[in-house]
Order: structure tokens, then C-alpha cells, then sequence
């Protein structure tokens, strides 16, 4: 075996973490569709139901995450340095369990209407997880498209500041005309852990601005 075919071996190796991360991006932009749809949905059965397709997606990603850690177990050479690839694996991860923590308040809690501020950060959930998906199909060109994806990196992180904002009209609209203690205390956990699902795609981000950085 001459040394070009043997280093070939080990290329073919690292690029089957690409892929992985493509499906991990693919799974969670269909959790966060979902999630869209459960936001803006006020029947209590449509709501649950919902949350259970939401939950079938985070145990998909939980058996992708698992792959991955496997495939970074196994190989000899990887793409971006180790560490980095597990701490994305898991931002990402966590990103989705995020998703899930707000279908299941909004199964359990069932407000009793849906609120406009919250359908809209939902849509921003969703639109940064369109945003991480489209960044995961340039990580094999990411030396060449270095700037393209920290742009994207930097749309997200904009997405964030975004919801920040909504985030803090809609509790301090809340605070003051929501009468029904019960209500607010529902509606405030659950516009939290939306807010909080923004927060850890800001993270993501900023692990593959960091990935860009090194990589470049």
C-alpha cells in the first residue's frame, strides 16, 4: 500500500462526521417545524400530539449524538480538532433538547390561548435551525467558505438578540395585564424555555465560529 492510498484511508475516515452533522441539523429543523406549529396550535390533543413528534425527534438525535461520539471514538484522523467536534455534538444536542423542554410545558401547561409574541420567537427557533443546517452542508468546503459560514454564525447570534427583545416585551406585557396568576406563571415558564432554546443556538454558533477560526 503506497502512502497516498493509506492516507486516503484515514480522509474517507474523518469526512463521515459531515454527514452526521448534516442528519443531527436535518432532525432538529424538523423538531423545530414542529414546534412552530405547536406554538400556534390551541387544541390540547393537537398540542400533545405534537410534543410526542417532538420527542421522537430528540430520541433520533440522541441515537445521532451517540453515533457521532462513536465515530470520534474510532477514528484516527478528524477534520476539526476532537474537542471541538464533541462540544458542537453536544451544543447541538442540547439545542434540541431545548425544543422538546418547551413542547413538553406547552403539552403539560395547555395555555389557554396561543400567544402572537411566542409563535414569533418559535419562527425564529426555526429559522436559526434552517440556518444551522445550511452551515453543516459547508463543513467539507470550510476553508473555502470560511466567511460564508461565519456570516451565517453571525445570523444567528442576530436571531438571538431578536428574541431577547420579544422575549422582554412579552414578560413585561405579561407582568402587567395577564390577571390570572396561574396563567402567567404557565405562560411565563414557557416563553423561559423558549428564550432559553434561542440562548443555546447562540451557542452553537459560536462553537462553529470558533471551528472557523482554527480551520481557516
Amino acid at each position: 500500500m503506497n502512502l497516498d492510498h493509506f492516507l486516503q484511508l484515514f480522509v474517507v475516515k474523518e469526512k463521515s462526521f459531515f454527514p452526521l452533522f448534516v442528519q443531527i441539523a436535518e432532525n432538529t429543523k424538523k423538531a423545530s417545524e414542529l414546534l412552530v406549529k405547536q406554538a400556534a396550535e390551541s387544541d390540547p390533543d393537537e398540542r400533545r400530539m405534537l410534543a410526542h413528534r417532538i420527542k421522537e425527534h430528540e430520541t433520533e438525535g440522541d441515537a445521532l449524538h451517540a453515533k457521532i461520539t462513536q465515530v470520534l471514538i474510532d477514528a484516527y484522523l478528524t477534520p476539526f480538532d476532537r474537542d471541538d467536534i464533541h462540544e458542537l455534538a453536544e451544543a447541538m444536542d442540547s439545542f434540541l433538547d431545548c425544543m422538546r423542554d418547551s413542547s413538553k410545558l406547552i403539552a403539560i401547561y395547555q395555555p389557554k390561548e396561543p400567544s402572537r409574541k411566542l409563535i414569533q420567537i418559535a419562527e425564529y427557533i426555526d429559522k436559526a435551525a434552517g440556518i444551522l443546517l445550511e452551515i453543516t452542508k459547508k463543513f467539507d468546503t470550510i476553508r473555502k467558505d470560511s466567511k460564508v459560514i461565519t456570516a451565517l454564525c453571525d445570523d444567528i447570534k442576530e436571531i438571538e438578540h431578536t428574541v431577547d427583545d420579544i422575549f422582554e416585551s412579552y414578560m413585561s406585557n405579561l407582568f402587567e395585564k395577564e390577571p390570572d396568576a396561574k396563567e402567567l406563571i404557565k405562560k411565563k415558564n414557557i416563553a423561559q424555555s423558549l428564550e432559553n432554546t434561542s440562548d443555546v443556538a447562540k451557542v452553537v454558533s459560536s462553537k462553529i465560529s470558533g471551528i472557523v477560526v482554527k480551520n481557516s
